[in-house]
């Protein structure tokens, strides 16, 4: 009986493969000529399959006017027979619901799970008291005034000695550079030497190419691969190794090779001078692996895969969210110079600046006395959130405030993208990058809740390194726009790509002018 259902999911799966692509091949000649149809259409047999595909490559706005049109929630109909629907929402009350009213019974997932397995079991990609375990644990590391202090010492040192001497060197040499590229590097190495004590030095003037960094960038188009493909088709690659699948299994071995080799050097450390290490500088990965939960349970004698997990996933929540955020603010600068003004002259009137310490980065109370700068902040990303989708799957059978009737071990994803993008939420201007919005009457910032401004997520799951995020977001911004002007490439254009982390499809094209002292 065994061979006998084995057989017949075989066959049923080759036939589900077959009649995915006899649908693509039918489809084609309906998309060529009705490119500005609905959003969805609920087909026969195939469901909303064959629009999600033809959308795939601009998914963002495609979703946000699905919502808008159907009242900020829909159901997305998979193929017949192969449980692939699930509900899209922007609406505000159901982000609540979902994020933090209800939130036992909205968990990642099974299927979300494997998806995301090249994160393994860490905080991400985890649910209930695995989850709750590692968030207490982070909970404390990252509260702890030393780590505090030593993560504002790293980025203040990344500023001075890698970043601005390449904005100098693009300043002087009068060349274009990929401002994302810049982004993406000053955050590896930041996040590099926060998480694992070790600096990579992908950022300097001759922008080296380092394997286990482009392993990085290969790791995460393969998880945007498998949330796009119908789950068969990538299982079907990974089991033959072929395609993307295959890409991403080197990847993966290329940096855990990398994070396991940090592992074991810091672990020869701690056997040699534990009391030496306790007094060092205060990364990640040796505050964890001297955690007293970590040490209790015996996970660093026995194995590796916890330390492993937990420095992946704070490597992938540090590195690319921060370039992200970063990539977008300063788009938005050099296309709005009346923000880029009035951020100078808040500075001007805020900081006091020494001229033979021009370069140097500014501290967190003078900072924080920028209430246009976070403003601006926090407007880039409202309209650009550096996870763009925040997926939940039901555990049991609920009703959204929305009225919609959710079903057990239904996937629901929480657009954060549209929901900056809502009238309902931020008026008729939504669309306009507009600071101002953030800053009341007498001059204080608005408090907007988090399930209204989602960037940062929402309840219990809500990112622990929000004010941590901020605080380097304008160590970094200040140093930057104090001394530099930064001026798009003209023709350039800039489009988001459908990626785990909100990324621009082209990068961010941009040339550097020192600003006269």
């Amino acid at each position: 009986m065994g061979f006998i259902h084995t057989s017949l999911m075989a066959v049923l799966g080759y036939a589900e493969i077959v009649l995915g692509l006899l649908c693509f091949l039918f489809l084609r000649h309906y998309w060529k000529h009705n490119k500005n149809s609905a959003p969805i259409i609920n087909w026969p047999v195939v469901g909303m399959l064959p629009g999600l595909l033809q959308n795939a490559t601009h998914m963002y706005d495609c979703t946000t006017r699905a919502l808008k049109l159907y009242g900020g929630t829909v159901e997305v109909k998979g193929p017949w027979c192969i449980g692939m629907d699930f509900f899209f929402t922007s609406d505000p009350l159901n982000a609540h619901y979902i994020l933090s009213k209800n939130f036992r019974n909205y968990e990642k997932g099974p299927e979300i799970r494997e998806i995301l397995q090249p994160l393994g079991d860490g905080i991400i990609n985890s649910d209930s008291d695995w989850w709750a375990f590692q968030r207490k644990m982070m909970h404390s590391i990252m509260k702890n005034n030393k780590f505090e202090l030593f993560s504002l010492k790293v980025v203040q040192q990344k500023v001075v000695n890698r970043l601005i001497p390449v904005l100098n060197h693009v300043s002087i040499s009068k060349i274009e550079v990929d401002f994302q590229d810049v982004f993406k590097r000053f955050t590896f190495d930041n996040t590099c030497l926060m998480v694992l004590g070790f600096d990579t030095k992908s950022l300097s003037v001759e922008f080296p190419k380092l394997t286990y960094e482009k392993a990085f960038d290969v790791i995460e188009e393969g998880l945007v691969y498998r949330q796009i493909l119908p789950q068969w088709c990538w299982k079907v690659q990974r089991w033959l190794q072929i395609g993307q699948e295959k890409k991403l299994r080197k990847a993966c071995d290329i940096f855990d090779s990398f994070v396991n080799q940090r592992i074991a050097s810091k672990q020869e450390e701690l056997s040699r001078d534990r009391t030496q290490l306790e007094e060092a500088e205060f990364d990640l990965l040796t505050a964890c692996m001297m955690h007293e939960d970590i040490v209790n349970m015996g996970f660093c004698n026995k194995s590796n895969k916890l330390i492993r997990d937990t420095a992946f996933n704070l490597m992938v929540a540090g590195s690319d969210t921060m370039s992200a955020a970063l990539t977008w603010f300063f788009w938005q600068i050099a296309t709005h110079p009346s923000v880029e003004m009035k951020i100078m002259k808040e500075m001007t009137e805020n900081l006091m600046v020494k001229v033979d310490k021009k370069w140097e980065c500014f501290g967190v109370q003078e900072l924080d006395t920028l209430v246009y700068l976070h403003a601006a902040l926090c407007e880039a990303l409202r309209l650009y959130p550096s996870v763009a989708f925040n997926p939940r799957t039901s555990v049991r059978e609920d009703i959204l405030p929305s009225g919609h009737r959710i079903r057990p071990n239904t996937p629901i994803m929480v657009s954060l993208y549209a929901m900056g993008r809502m009238e309902e939420i931020w008026g008729e201007d939504c669309m306009q990058y507009k600071p101002e919005r953030w800053i009341s009457e007498k001059g204080g910032l608005i408090f907007v809740p988090s399930y209204k401004f989602t960037a940062f997520s929402g309840g219990p799951r809500s990112c622990l390194g929000k004010a941590m995020a901020f605080i380097q977001l304008k160590t970094i911004a200040t140093s930057i726009i104090w001394n530099y002007h930064v001026e798009m490439v003209a023709g350039h254009s800039v489009s988001p790509c459908v990626s785990p982390i909100l990324r621009m499809k082209h990068g961010l094209k941009v040339r550097i002018t020192k600003r006269s002292t």
